[in-house]
């Protein structure tokens, strides 16, 4: 029974295991058979949409190709339209051409025809040339005869006569033009002059540079030279300035071309006779402390004018050189005082002629700065000037007017002028600047000589400390306008010849003497 069992048990297993395996090949089948039919569908629907795609692209590319045939026809067009005017205008230009080719052989035609027409005027007017020229000379020999005189001469008598008389109109025009010109200028120009001289009250005294220190008495020159010459040797080296000590009684004369240095050594030379101790220690200690303070005075001193002259916002460099110039002198007039004075004229004469003010003041006060290092730097003070001025920031109108003043190069605008004109009246003013007797004497004597060597002039007289000359003429020799033209002659020749501070005026005196005497 349980054999039987056992055995059915594993019949029966063995015919599910049959039945599992044929129910798994039944479902694989199906899903091949599913999976064939859903190839077969996608298949044709990809075929349908590949044939709809093709259509489509057919329809498009046949648009396209419409399209591009109609643009193309329009474009032929138009340029059909396009080349059918270029040819009606070329017809136009070519017909026009034509026309004027008519007309320009016409024209030739005609200018031939005149052309023909001149030559035989010109053959007529030379032989009447020829016949009047013969005619001429007839009268030309006729005329020699009964004058006496040949045709260069004739001809010399004449220009010279015509000369004569346009010297004579041209100095009669020349002073009419001067005077009307005389009538509107001076008066406004003395006006502005009189108010700027009138607002500034400066000082008639000038300032000297000390060149000699006072002695108590001659032992003290002894011991400033020291033992074998130690103490001089220790000052010179320390100043830079050469002391002189000779048979000059109680004086030290001190000698160098630097004014900054001169007065430092100045100073300490004091200081020491004060305190009595000279010896090359207490030299060097001295010549510190006065250095100090005297850079210290050249730095208010240049604050100090600039404030004067309500100018500000210069460099501070630029303000020490200003200061420098306190040390400085030009013809016994001190620089830094001058340079104030043409500070204040500028301003005042800006102000007169409705000119910037500041402008100007800035112009004045700087236009000798470069007199502060002239003596170390190579070149005229006014370049030297102008550099400096440049260097440390000022416009290029104030640089140009520094380098204008003494007409280095060309004035440009009326600033240049303005400072030129106070640079002349600050030096030129009475008490301003001292010369030597002989430079005055010899100013003097090339003034007269100058006016005496032109024809005509009988005597000259150089007055007012050479700042007119007064030239006599004769009158039987020269005219009222010939004496006008030689004032001028006589002014070109002063400027060219000679070198002088402010204006030399000329005044050419003609007069007629009759003199008879009565006798019984």
């Amino acid at each position: 029974m349980n054999g039987t069992y056992i055995l059915l048990l594993i019949l029966g297993g063995f015919l599910g295991f049959l039945g599992a395996h044929f129910f798994r090949e039944y479902l694989a089948s199906q899903k091949i058979k599913d999976a064939d039919d859903k190839v077969a569908l996608i298949l044709s629907s990809a075929e349908q949409k590949a044939e709809s795609l093709i259509k489509e692209a057919q329809l498009e590319a046949k648009d396209r190709l419409f399209k591009m045939k109609s643009d193309f026809d329009a474009e032929t067009s138009e340029a059909h339209a396009e080349i059918k005017k270029q040819e009606n205008r070329l017809q136009q230009k070519r017909e026009s051409i034509e026309k004027k080719q008519e007309q320009i052989e016409l024209q030739v035609k005609e200018a031939i025809r005149k052309e023909k027409e001149l030559n035989k005027r010109e053959n007529k007017i030379g032989l009447k040339e020829q016949k009047y020229n013969d005619l001429l000379e007839d009268q030309r020999r006729q005329l020699e005869v009964i004058s006496g005189l040949t045709a260069e001469g004739a001809k010399e008598l004449l220009i010279q006569s015509m000369e004569n008389e346009a010297r004579h109109d041209a100095a009669k025009l020349i002073k009419r033009i001067t005077i009307e010109a005389k009538e509107n200028a001076d008066k406004e120009a003395k006006k502005i002059m009189a108010t700027t001289i009138q607002r500034y009250a400066g000082d008639y005294v000038a300032e000297r540079t000390v060149s000699v220190v006072q002695l108590p008495d001659d032992e003290m020159k002894g011991r400033i030279i020291g033992r074998e010459g130690r103490n001089i040797r220790a000052l010179e080296a320390a100043t830079g300035i050469d002391l002189i000590i000779d048979d000059t009684p109680e004086a030290v004369i001190l000698s160098g071309f630097n004014p900054v240095r001169r007065e430092v050594a100045r100073l300490s030379l004091l200081r020491l006779i004060e305190d009595g101790r000279i010896h090359p220690a207490r030299i060097e200690d001295i010549v510190k402390k006065v250095t100090e303070e005297v850079d210290v005075v050249i730095k208010e001193a240049g604050d100090q004018a600039a404030f004067d002259l309500g100018v500000h916002g210069i460099d501070s460099e630029l303000i020490k050189y200003l200061g420098r110039l306190k040390f400085r002198t030009s013809y016994a007039q001190n620089v830094l005082q001058h340079s104030i004075e043409a500070g204040f004229l500028c301003g005042t004469m800006a102000a007169e002629l409705g000119l910037n003010v500041k402008l100007a003041k800035r112009m004045g006060l700087l236009h000798d700065i470069g007199k502060s290092i002239d003596h170390e730097v190579d070149g005229s003070h006014a370049e030297i000037g102008a550099r400096l001025a440049k260097k440390y920031g000022e416009s290029d109108k104030i640089v140009h007017a520094i380098a204008a003043h003494h007409e280095a190069i060309p004035p440009e605008s009326v600033y240049d002028l303005l400072v030129q004109a106070a640079d002349s009246l600050s030096g030129a003013r009475p008490g301003a600047r001292k010369e030597l007797l002989g430079n005055y004497i010899k100013r003097l004597e090339e003034l007269e000589a100058i006016a005496n060597e032109f024809k005509g002039v009988s005597n000259s007289y150089a007055i007012q400390a050479g700042r007119e000359l007064r030239v006599i003429v004769d009158g039987g020799t020269l005219s009222d306008n010939d004496s006008f033209m030689l004032s001028r002659d006589i002014v070109k020749k002063i400027e060219e010849l000679l070198t002088f501070p402010g204006q030399i005026k000329v005044t050419v005196i003609r007069e007629t003497r009759a003199v008879e005497y009565a006798n019984k």
